[in-house]
């Protein structure tokens, strides 16, 4: 187990040692995605869920597989099919002893979920999910059963392969906090994976556990004491609002979305080992946490904009405001602790 601590008491500035060790192990199995495994975490830390899409063969899957093994999670992986039902998904009631009925829970009774290829089941099927993913619980046959915590479901889809598929609608797109891409990786973090692959003699690398679930459950809670100032919620009004009035959307951001991009913005700073979120927070997750949230008008898909280039408009249209950062925080910090220790402090 890590030397990094995280228990009932964790504060925001000890997050920062145990996630750094957490995406370190998981860097041994993806090689060159650090900026990536930094978003899925901070979906982890804001107590979120992740969609992760882009084409085949970029480790979509093997971050899951491997965040789960890091952190002591217990996995499960649910293969979207369109002949799985949604009792695929969260169980049903099944003959037990003396033929008496009993719950046989699915595999949404985990800690982490991979929903692979989600887009390739049909919309009852998908919507299963949507009663795990917010309530963190299973209604069958009346009766409510709770999830495991942590809960979190990493979903993945591919782009580029649309026949077959049934697009997930918006009520469930705007259940992911975070849609991240993982991109091909540059030539040298290539050459890299292969020359790691070539040096172990096996197909995936040996991972350690290096955190417990008891201890995610402990930074989660961590991200509830990071403050945000009027600075930072008024910035995320202003950008939320933005989205609202741009003339290439139907539909802009809602309050849901709001609220993400402040969860993400506090987990990012905890993630940080600050204990307060701001701007540079909010600016750098809007896209990720907005962008899927955002219906394009038919004129502006036909012309080809792109939902992420809508948040980036609309970022350089709202001034950033300025505040504290965590440079002029430690300076200040440093002066004031010289000023206390000099031998005459506070003699007249």
């Amino acid at each position: 187990m890590s030397a990094h601590r995280a228990g009932p008491e964790t504060q925001p500035v000890d997050v920062a040692g145990l996630a750094d060790a957490v995406i370190t192990e998981v860097e041994r199995a993806v090689v060159g995605k650090r900026a990536m495994l930094e978003l899925v975490m901070t979906g982890l830390l804001a107590d979120g869920h992740v969609l992760i899409e882009d084409v085949p063969g970029v480790a979509k899957t093997l971050t899951a597989r491997s965040l789960a093994t890091v952190t002591g999670l217990g996995f499960s992986r649910i293969q979207f099919t369109p002949d799985l039902i949604p009792s695929d998904l969260t169980g049903s009631i099944v003959p037990g002893p003396d033929d008496r009925p009993v719950f046989a829970p699915g595999p949404l009774f985990a800690n982490l979920v991979l929903g692979d290829e989600i887009n390739r089941s049909p919309s009852k099927t998908q919507a299963a999910a949507l009663e795990a993913m917010e309530e963190r619980q299973i209604t069958v046959d009346g009766r409510s059963h709770p999830l495991p915590r942590p809960f979190f479901l990493l979903a993945t889809q591919n782009p580029i392969e649309t026949e077959g598929t049934y697009p997930l609608p918006e009520a469930q797109l705007d259940r992911f906090l975070l849609r991240v891409g993982v991109g091909y990786p540059a030539p040298d973090d290539e050459r890299e994976l292969l020359r790691r692959r070539v040096e172990r003699g096996a197909e995936q690398p040996e991972l350690r556990a290096v955190a417990s679930p008891a201890q995610v459950l402990a930074m989660q809670r961590a991200v509830e004491l990071v403050s945000a100032g009027p600075d930072v919620i008024d910035y995320v009004v202003a950008i939320v609002e933005a989205t609202r009035d741009h003339p290439s959307l139907e539909i802009g951001a809602s309050p849901r979305g709001g609220l993400a991009l402040l969860r993400g913005a506090r987990a990012r700073a905890a993630l940080e080992g600050r204990t307060f979120a701001t701007p540079t927070d909010v600016k750098s997750l809007a896209g990720a946490v907005l962008a899927h949230r955002l219906v394009l008008r038919t004129e502006a898909w036909v012309r080809g904009v792109r939902e992420d280039q809508v948040v980036a408009e609309c970022l350089e249209t709202v001034p950033t405001p300025e505040t504290l950062t965590e440079r002029d925080v430690e300076a200040a910090a440093i002066r004031s602790a010289t000023v206390d220790s000099a031998p005459d402090a506070g003699k007249g």
